[in-house]
């Protein structure tokens, strides 16, 4: 058994991601660090803890380009030397990658080698491009939101004009922390 591909994303109540002017040395934008003030807790025995200690188990990591270049690469490791497989139009490696990091430009061999990766452990996805790449092609499992009540007002959105289309969504679980709504979703495959 194959654990779950699955999005972990903070959010803003308006749907944003980051605030705006998002760039390198800036990658949460004007703003979009307080969509992460709940990573304080991260530690305690709270939900957000338990959330946090949930992605850090995870087998494998699959991340969008323009997450990957903002992140610094995050120096060459993320998760304690899992997986790195990093959804891109562009295969240079534009400078040296790690080890364990792999650039995929077809994104269902990107699932493919993430799940194989990380066996029966869930695989991560970072980045809004990626999930929304996984999801047109039917292999994002799982949305974990972290529901942020803010409203940045614009930034970038986790869902845009690049929309994968009408997709049924099936909440499982639903985590309440202070200044956080943890929830994860199923995507519905059509019968």
């Amino acid at each position: 058994m194959t654990g779950p591909i699955r999005l972990y994303m903070s959010m803003s109540l308006d749907g944003f991601i980051t605030g705006t002017n998002d760039r390198k040395g800036h990658g949460l934008g004007d703003n979009g660090g307080r969509l992460f003030n709940w990573l304080d807790d991260r530690m305690s025995a709270g939900n957000s803890g338990r959330i946090y200690r949930e992605a850090m188990a995870t087998g494998a990591v699959i991340a969008g380009r323009r997450t990957f270049e903002l992140a610094g690469r995050w120096n060459g490791d993320h998760h304690d030397g899992v997986p790195i497989h990093i959804l891109t139009h562009h295969l240079d490696d534009g400078g040296a990658l790690s080890a364990n990091t792999k650039l995929f430009s077809d994104v269902a061999e990107c699932a493919a080698q993430s799940r194989a990766a990380a066996g029966d452990r869930a695989v991560l996805v970072h980045g809004a491009g990626a999930a929304q790449a996984l999801l047109r092609v039917g292999e994002l499992d799982e949305l974990e939101i972290h529901l942020v009540p803010v409203l940045l007002g614009a930034g970038r959105r986790l869902f845009g004009s690049a929309d994968p289309g009408h997709i049924e969504l099936e909440l499982v679980r639903r985590l309440e922390d202070r200044d956080v709504t943890h929830l994860r979703y199923r995507v519905l495959r059509p019968q």
